[in-house]
């Protein structure tokens, strides 16, 4: 992994792409998720995007030593990853200020003025919105003004973004629903899977070491642990079955770790890389999914889902909407409200008869060939391409002495949020 620092005034030249094709045109998200956190929908979506054009991952900013910069380090597909760090002492009226200078002169140094503004966070924009990019996107996996610990100028923000946006993706169903409403040009591209990635996992069965001493029946959850999990249920079902082993894995986000719920056998094995999940899940008697039904989780669209499937694992889930429907419904997995039901649930999964379970497999391949995060990629990418394209084509008939394009204008939100200091 590469890394250096990009200072105010500092030069480094690099081509100028003002007449890169669509597909080549550089693209710069903005994520509330960090690049080396949890491997998920921006990680899979962005490193396909990586592989025809500059890639430029910019996480939201850490306060640090020394001077106000920008850290950039590569990974693997060539992706940029942009951390700008602040000084301890900026004023919080200033942190934005900040952020948008560093920007410009980023963009400056990088000779970047086409691209494409692909955001994860509506928060970003708060020192972006003065970009003029190609093309803005807004790609919404989650309703975050829901999340604990939510800006209070997060919906104000949305909207903004909502407005200045050319093209909105939503992560789910229910999330689709919620936004098709509130712009003109909402599709819904749902978490995907890479099937290939996890497919071993019915095979193989080498623990990894954490795990390879718990007994089994073995119960097992990937993911963050947050406010999203119904804890009183993980305790439950570890209460009412200690013959069966509850595995949690993956890191403790925004919680108190003391409030974690301890027994004898539940394990809690920490954040694992993307590439060990399957190992992990090749050991699991059934997969778990249980998430609390809250407003955290009313419009949620688990990747787990097809991702524990892949791996040949039974899925028992808590009534989340998105997979009710499509899961639940098709007889891919079990949907269980309470600990009793959860129990239940689990020893039908684990009842399973060699018939009744190719009969099952043969439905969850049925539904997995139709999904893969290459074809949401391939959709996202087209329906975004073909928007550079369009705005490429308007530009020619104007110099062709045609009508003048449309400019965005500043969203009509901006100004209230200028005067509550959220800029």
């Amino acid at each position: 992994m590469s890394q250096h620092a990009v200072h105010p005034g500092q030069d480094r030249p690099v081509p100028v792409l003002l007449s890169a094709e669509p597909s080549t045109l550089p693209l710069i998200c903005f994520s509330h998720l960090r690049w080396d956190f949890v491997y998920q929908r921006p990680q899979h979506l962005m490193s396909r995007f990586a592989g025809s054009r500059r890639l430029f991952f910019v996480e939201e900013h850490v306060m640090g030593a020394g001077p106000a910069r920008l850290e950039i380090s590569t990974r693997d597909h060539g992706v940029r990853v942009v951390l700008p760090i602040l000084p301890h002492d900026t004023p919080p009226e200033m942190v934005n200020v900040t952020l948008r200078r560093l920007t410009d002169d980023w963009l400056r140094q990088e000779h970047i003025k086409n691209f494409i503004a692909w955001y994860y966070t509506p928060m970003m924009f708060a020192w972006t919105r003065h970009l003029r990019p190609s093309v803005v996107a807004y790609d919404c996996m989650d309703e975050l003004s829901l999340f604990r610990g939510a800006p209070a100028a997060m919906v104000e923000w949305e909207h903004a973004l909502l407005e200045r946006a050319d093209i909105v993706f939503t992560g789910g169903v229910t999330l689709f629903e919620a936004k098709r409403d509130k712009h003109p040009n909402v599709h819904c591209c749902p978490s995907s899977i890479d099937r290939a990635h996890f497919l071993p996992a019915r095979t193989a069965h080498n623990d990894p070491q954490d795990q390879a001493c718990i007994p089994p029946v073995r119960l097992g959850f990937a993911g963050v642990i947050d406010e999203r999990m119904d804890l009183e249920l993980v305790d439950a079902i570890a209460a009412r079955r200690p013959d069966w082993h509850l595995i949690l894995v993956g890191p403790v986000v925004k919680i108190d770790p003391a409030t974690l719920p301890r027994r004898d056998n539940i394990h809690y094995l920490g954040g694992k890389p993307y590439a060990e999940l399957p190992a992990y899940l090749s050991g699991w008697d059934v997969a778990l999914m249980p998430f609390a039904i809250n407003e955290s989780t009313r419009f949620i669209s688990p990747t787990k889902t097809p991702e524990y499937l892949a791996a040949g694992r039974p899925v028992v889930s808590t009534p989340i909407r998105d997979v009710v429907t499509p899961y639940g419904a098709a007889e891919l997995a079990y949907i269980a409200g309470t600990a009793d039901e959860f129990c239940a649930a689990i020893e039908r999964a684990l009842a399973q008869s060699p018939d009744e379970r190719a009969r099952w497999m043969t439905r969850v391949d049925g539904f997995l060939s139709t999904v893969s995060w290459d074809a949401t990629y391939r959709k996202m990418a087209t329906l975004v391409n073909g928007l550079v394209q369009d705005q490429r084509d308007m530009h020619a008939r104007v110099e062709k002495g045609g009508s003048h394009p449309v400019i965005h204008p500043p969203s009509h939100r901006v100004p209230a949020l200028l005067e509550q200091g959220q800029f």
